[in-house]
This record gives structure tokens, sequence and C-alpha cells, in this order.
């Protein structure tokens, strides 16, 4: 049998992957050596050169791809063809120059920033004379331009040599041989690019899981920090706007003094309330409010939620900031509207540093559970850089087989993770986030007391869930959400046997609401205005601490945190637009909305919602109550309208500079 060979444009391939993967190491060994402010040893960074390795595979492989793909072709192939030969030594000329810049530059603009390079630089270009004397005068720019042409002669010189070395001590492969090489040469850069075996591709986001910015930055490399940020350039935010509206926001969120645009708050430990409990706190995937039970839908799909409402502290309007549940994830934690347009705050890196009150839960382990895989919309990058010593389940972590696109099914999820809190001994801060409840909609054929209900087709379209195209798909999204309060029934009833449960507040919201009719459950206008896509229940439950009522008062996902602070009786500091939804005294209740789809802000207080086009600045005041009485206040519209833009314009500003309080640990 004949041995297997690499054919001429494979093994240089090699050898010039080689030749930039030796660079890149020595630039993040540089990295570490310039940077490393913190302390870390060489010997402690090793997943972060790792994972920067797979970041520079990445790379290098993008750039490899064309000579595998084109040079293979005859007329384009460098061992046959002077020209092409010649073509291919300039092509490698210009990404090597490309590669070297790009680090000189990331290098000048961490030293500058603490930031690896990002898209914006590009916006220097608006002023590029000031730019340029500025980098003249700050940098030793003529130091820096002979670093460059050293390093890209150089690295040219060994791309060169391995040619020549290559072409004159290898003969080429028959043709169907040298098809075979090709094939698996090109499925393995494809598989360097994607990263990983696995759901979703190596991301940016997956840095930062490695606990702190430092050893994110170093995994880092500038083509990934750059091309990451690109789509988000345009994301920006107008300080002097904060400071003007700073006045209109103090009065709702108990600023003091005139420190604009500073929102940090401090609060002091209630002692009277000296118990701290443990948190459950559980997000719940599409928990829309009209289609369950406790706003008296006839289907009665949550009969056990509406149970357990009837013993906690419920909030009847309660909103979601936006639709989605990258928003709402990032809403609950952070305390921060999602107003990022085309794409979710989450997978900016550029608004990865996040302060939340989490943190603030001393002395206790931080628990994340999700029945999937976090590095969907970046959540990964979000939860591991700002939640310190957090201890983060997924798909990968439990026994359970996973069910569908969505991972493992939510009983086994809260059952996995319920057998996890019960062996921890410290006081704990857990979030659960569900899934099944969403296409495909998938009922585990294991769960076999799950009963199956088929309701007519009339009654489906009555009570909110006409929006499925045939009357099977109205049936599984039906019994999805009947299926999502089974799985909360399992999990209390788990959880009620172990000895954590009496000294536990546990708290369910959903991430958002599913737009569609609400026909007589509420008034109209939830229809009309699609307040169905973001009215969720709230509940807080804890029969030993927190007394059992139902609260009309109007509340935002973003409150979440730190009403479970005050619940907690927790000094915390607040630095974000959550505020506590029992502090009535201080706050007037009102809820910030925002609808990325339709450019729209708005808000919702007492009986209102007040809407703007981003735009074209339409705005409308239109009655939500009962009455549906169409008030056109304008007093009311002006102070509606200033609360409006000032909380968009303070959510743009605080997307960037919320940052962590405290370094993360090392």
């Amino acid at each position: 049998m004949q041995s297997f060979r690499l054919h001429r444009i494979t093994k240089w391939i090699l050898w010039i992957a080689l030749v930039y993967l030796l660079l890149m190491l020595l630039l993040r060994v540089g990295f570490y050596f310039f940077f490393n402010k913190q302390g870390n040893t060489i010997g402690t960074l090793g997943p972060a050169f790792w994972m920067g390795f797979r970041f520079d595979l990445r790379t290098v492989s993008l750039l490899l791809l064309p000579l595998l793909l084109l040079g293979s072709i005859g007329p384009m192939n460098p061992f046959r063809s002077r020209r092409a030969q010649k073509g291919w030594f300039f092509y490698f000329g210009m990404a090597t120059l490309l590669v070297v810049f790009f680090y000189v530059v990331d290098f000048a603009h961490y030293a500058y920033l603490a930031q690896r390079l990002n898209a914006s630089v590009l916006n220097y270009l608006q002023d590029a004379g000031i730019s340029a004397n500025m980098v003249w005068q700050s940098y030793p720019v003529i130091w820096l331009t002979i670093i460059i042409v050293a390093a890209t002669t150089l690295t040219l010189w060994a791309i060169r040599k391995g040619f020549a070395r290559i072409y004159k001590n290898s003969s080429d492969l028959v043709e169907r041989r040298k098809l075979l090489v090709t094939a698996l040469s090109f499925l393995i850069l494809g598989f360097f690019i994607f990263g990983r075996f696995n759901q979703y591709p190596l991301r940016w986001s997956d840095a930062f899981g490695l606990g702190n910015d430092y050893k994110a930055n170093l995994a880092l490399n500038p083509f990934e920090s750059f091309f990451n940020t690109l789509k988000f350039r345009g994301t920006t935010y107008d300080e002097q706007k904060v400071k003007e509206y700073f006045p209109v926001l103090a009065k709702y969120y108990g600023l003091k003094g005139n420190k604009a645009p500073d929102f940090k708050r401090s609060f002091v430990a209630d002692s009277s309330r000296n118990i701290k409990p443990n948190i459950v706190l559980v997000i719940c995937e599409s928990f829309s409010a009209y289609k369950s039970s406790m706003w008296g839908n006839p289907l009665n799909t949550t009969p056990f939620f509406d149970s357990l409402s009837r013993k906690g502290l419920f909030f009847d309007r309660c909103f979601t900031p936006s639709y989605g549940t990258a928003r709402g994830v990032w809403a609950t934690i952070t305390g921060l509207p999602d107003v990022e347009m085309p794409k979710t705050s989450s997978r900016n890196p550029l608004a990865v540093d996040q302060h939340t009150i989490i943190n603030d839960f001393a002395g206790y382990e931080k628990y994340y559970f999700i029945g999937g895989s976090p590095s969907w919309a970046n959540i990964r990058g979000l939860l591991m850089n700002n939640i310190s010593n957090l201890h983060l389940y997924d798909q990968e972590s439990f026994e359970a087989p996973r069910l569908d696109v969505w991972g493992i099914s939510d009983k086994n999820l809260f059952l996995e993770s319920n057998k996890v809190l019960a062996n921890e001994n410290k006081p704990f801060f857990a979030v659960i986030q569900t899934a099944d409840n969403h296409r495909p909609y998938t009922i585990p054929p294991e769960d076999k007391d799950f009963v199956v209900l088929k309701p007519t087709e009339d009654s489906l379209n009555r009570f909110g869930f006409k929006d499925q195209v045939s009357y099977a798909d109205k049936l599984k999204e039906y019994n999805a959400f009947r299926y999502t309060d089974y799985t909360f029934r399992k999990f209390m009833e788990a959880a009620s046997k172990e000895k954590y449960f009496d000294n536990t507040i546990f708290v369910f919201i959903g991430d958002h609401g599913i737009p569609g009719d609400v026909g007589s459950m509420l008034p109209g206008a939830w229809t009309e205005q699609r307040l169905t896509s973001l009215h969720v229940p709230l509940l807080f439950y804890s029969p030993r601490h927190v007394p059992a009522r139902r609260e009309s008062i109007i509340c935002s996902q973003v409150d979440v945190l730190p009403t479970i602070a005050s619940l907690s009786g927790i000094a915390y500091t607040n630095k974000t637009l959550g505020r506590n939804i029992l502090d009535t005294v201080n706050h007037r209740p009102f809820a910030f909305i925002f609808d990325p789809d339709y450019r729209q802000t708005g808000i919702i207080m007492d009986d209102y919602l007040y809407r703007r086009h981003l735009q074209t600045g339409k705005e409308e005041l239109v009655s939500i109550g009962v009455n549906d009485n169409k008030n056109d206040d304008d007093s009311l519209r002006k102070e509606m309208r200033e609360l409006n833009g000032a909380v968009y314009e303070a959510a743009r500003y605080l997307l960037f500079n919320n940052k962590k309080s405290n370094p993360s640990p090392k």
C-alpha cells in the first residue's frame, strides 16, 4: 500500500502556518511581558495561551484558505507557474504586513486605553489630521515603522525559504491523490476556523469566560477584537444629553447632588433583615402573562404557578424592556435595558465589562444553570467576566441527555440544579434559565405523567394561541406552555425536600412575553400596542421571608436584582437603572420599553403608554387602562416624553460606563 504523502501546496501551507503561529505566539508573549500589571505568572496563564492559540489558528486558516483553494488550480499553482509564484509571494507579503501592522497598532491601543484594538479606532479617521499629529507626538512612529518593516521582511523571508526547500526536495502527487489531500486539508482548515466540536463556533466571548479581563485580553488577538466590534462601531452615547436629562432622572432614581452623570447609589444593610437567604432566580423562557392562569386565561395553562403566586409576592404589571431572550438576560443581570440595534448588547465586545448586584452578595456561592450552551448570543462572556467566582453549568455539565437544540429538558435542568444546590453548605445565589417553552416545543417522551391536552382550535384561537399556522402547531405551543408549569411543580416539589428550601427566596420572571391577541383578558390596547410581547409574571416566593400579596405596581425586569437585594437585607451598590420595587416612597413606578424592530422607545406609567419613534420623532400617548380612555393630557405627555428621552440616553451611556467596581478575580 502506497504511503500517504502531502502534495507541495499542502506542505507549503503547513510551513506558512508554522511561521505565522510562531510569530503570533511571540507577540502574545510580548503582550504578557509588556502589559502584565496584575502579577500573573506565565504558569497560571495556560488556558489563556491555549485559547489564544485557537484564535490564532482561525486567523492563520483564513489567510491560508485562498492558497489551498486557488493554488491547487494549474495556472495559479506557485510550483508550476512563475507568475503565480510571484503573485503568492506578493499576497503573503501584504498579509504579513497587515498582521504585523495590526499587532503594532494593537499594542499602542492597549497601552493607551487598556483595550485590545477595536473598531472604534476608525472614528479617528473623521479628524485624520488631528489624529495623525496626536500619533506622531505620542508614539515613537519611526521606531514602530522600522519594527513593522523588519518583522514583515523576516517573516516573508521565512515563507520564501520554506517554498524554495519544498520546491527543490519534493515532487507532486498524482491528480486523484492531490484532490483527496486538498479535500482533507479544506476540512481541517474549516474546523480551525469554526474553532471546536460544538453547536456554536469559538467566539470572542469565550475569552471572557476565562474569568478576568487580563486573561481575556491576553487570549484575544487584534483580528478577533477588531472585526467583532466592527458591526458595533455606530454604538455610542451623548454624555452632554445625559447631563441635561440628569435632573429628570434624579426625581425617579433618588440621585443626590449634582454629580451628573454619576448613577452610583449605595444602600446600607437592613439590620432588621439579617437573614442571609439563599436566592434562586429563574429566568423563564417566553413566560407570557396573558397565556397563563394568573390573568384568568380559561385554558388554565399554569395552575401550579398560579397557586404559587397566591402564596408569594406577585407583581401582575411587570414588563421586560424589550423582546428577546438575550435582551432579557442582559436586563436582568445588569439592570440596564438593552437599547443596542440591530444586534444585542451581549454580542458587543466593547460592552462586556458590566457591574452586577449579584457580586454584592458577599460570602455567597454563585451559580448559573442553563440547559443548553451559554455561547449562544455570547452570554458566556457576560456571565463569566462579570460574576465573581461563578460556577457555570451548561449542557456538557449534566448527566441528562440532550433533548433538542436548546439542550437538556427543563425538568432535568431543574432537578440536576437542585442536586447541586442541595449539596452546597454556603449561602448561594443561583440563576436557572429555562428554554423548553420555545420552538420546537419538545416535550420529553420520558415524562409520561405529563398529560397532553387537546382543546378545540376555537378555544386556542380565543385564548392566546391563534398565531400559529396550523392546529397541530397551536397544540404544540399550548402544551409546551403547560409543560413549563409541570417543570415548575417538579422543581418546587424536589426543592421543598431539601434543607436549603426554608431559607431561600425563589424568584420567577419571564425573559419576555409573546405577541398576540389578549381577547377579553386585558384591554384591547395591550394587543394593539404589542405590550403582550413585554408583559410577564414576576414572583418572589418564600413563605418564611416574604408575605403573600398581589401587587399591581408597574415594574421592570431591570428592577429584579435591586429588589432581591432589598428583600435579603444586604448592602449593595446600584449603578444602573433598576430600582427596588418595594420602595414606593422614593420612586414613582414606571417601566421603560424599547422596540428595535420598529425603532421605538416608550414609557409605561399608571394607565398610559407613551411611545416615540427614534428616527421620525413621531409620538403617541395611549391609554392602556380598563376604560380605554384616549387621554391626551399635555402635561402627562411632556412628563413621559422627558422621562423616555432621559432613560434612553442614560441606557446608551451606561452601556459603556457601568464597569465593575473591582477587578474580577484572577
